[in-house]
């Protein structure tokens, strides 16, 4: 546990569940760890993560090691907090608000955001929502850890997944995801490729479990139960088995703010058929390292799907593709890099 007298940025991550904020936080701190003074601020962490209870924020020295420490929100809830031991308890911050929203933003956020020292955002569509200036800074993955498998078969005999084609869809169950496109898609897919199979692992919260159950009735329905698995959540730094046992990504949301799974999936190897919201666009080479549809488009996805299966020299050259563009554009060391930027400019001010 790091000494907060020593620290000059604090990540904080007040959410107990599994988010892309979780992931993104528990990525970047240790890496940027090794450049400058910092710690994430959460309830749980991975253990190679710099971290700190809430609890030590109300006794932390006024000032940091450069003067003003840096205050990393990612959420509402951290911007409140930021403003609150800054103008409450007189602890010299400057607010950094990373923004990932592609929708306009109710009179709160717009009154916290108008706040903030500085503001990055995650894509250029996201900056358009914004009502000031902001750094666009593309999230990133780690692409030393992100690897394709060298035995996939053996991989996924290891984690108990199904052989042949394997296809998956990653996160949080809910219809803005678009989980209920994927399965209705995945029924048609699998009815026209006998040996294929496909994943989708995530949690579903109370209000959304009446979603997933009707998901797995049609499952069942279509007698399809040992071929398209509903598989539990697991953390975050346990996921890249899982993207390294794919052949196909999909992406079917029908919102997002950024969407970091498509990233992890091509750096694996598995090309990505994604909608087009969120920072897909931005992400994906289409026709090259996947396909964009159209959002809530069961026929697209089939489509999609499809053209891949049924073409596996495609496949190959999308899945080098993938990789390749992956390691060439959106790595994790470049994000890391350009906000430590942003950093070392708000300490010196």
């Amino acid at each position: 546990m790091p000494d907060l007298a020593d620290i000059d940025v604090i990540a904080p991550n007040f959410k107990r569940r599994l988010s892309g904020v979780t992931a993104t936080v528990a990525r970047l701190v240790p890496l940027q760890a090794q450049s400058i003074a910092i710690t994430a601020c959460a309830p749980e962490m991975p253990d190679d993560v710099p971290n700190v209870p809430w609890s030590r924020l109300l006794n932390m020295p006024r000032s940091g090691p450069s003067g003003a420490r840096v205050w990393h929100a990612r959420r509402n809830v951290e911007m409140i907090a930021g403003l609150a031991l800054r103008g409450l308890l007189g602890k010299r911050l400057k607010l950094l608000f990373t923004s990932a929203s592609q929708r306009h933003h109710t009179g709160l956020t717009k009154a916290l955001i108008a706040r903030m020292d500085a503001i990055i955002a995650t894509s250029a569509k996201t900056a358009s929502y914004l009502e000031r200036g902001a750094t666009v800074i593309h999230h990133g993955i780690d692409t030393n850890t992100f690897v394709p498998h060298p035995d996939k078969a053996a991989l996924r005999s290891e984690l108990g997944l199904p052989h042949g084609p394997l296809m998956g869809c990653f996160g949080r169950i809910r219809a803005q995801k678009g989980t209920d496109v994927f399965v209705d898609a995945m029924i048609r897919v699998l009815n026209d490729h006998q040996r294929a199979a496909a994943i989708v692992m995530g949690r579903a919260v109370d209000k959304d479990q009446s979603f997933l159950d009707d998901l797995k009735a049609r499952v069942q329905a279509a007698d399809l139960a040992d071929r398209l698995l509903f598989l539990p959540e697991v953390p975050v730094w346990e996921t890249t088995r899982f993207y390294q046992a794919l052949d196909i990504y999909i992406a079917p949301q029908r919102w997002e703010g950024f969407g970091l799974t498509p990233l992890e999936a091509m750096a694996c190897g598995a090309p990505a058929i994604a909608t087009r919201v969120g920072a897909f666009e931005e992400l994906i080479v289409d026709g090259q390292t996947g396909t964009l549809i159209d959002a809530g488009d069961v026929d697209q996805m089939v489509d999609a799907s499809t053209a891949l299966l049924t073409n596996p020299d495609k496949l190959t050259e999308w899945s080098n593709n993938a990789r390749k563009h992956m390691v060439d554009h959106f790595q994790l060391q470049q994000e890391a890099d350009a906000i430590i930027a942003i950093y070392r400019d708000l300490l010196s001010t």
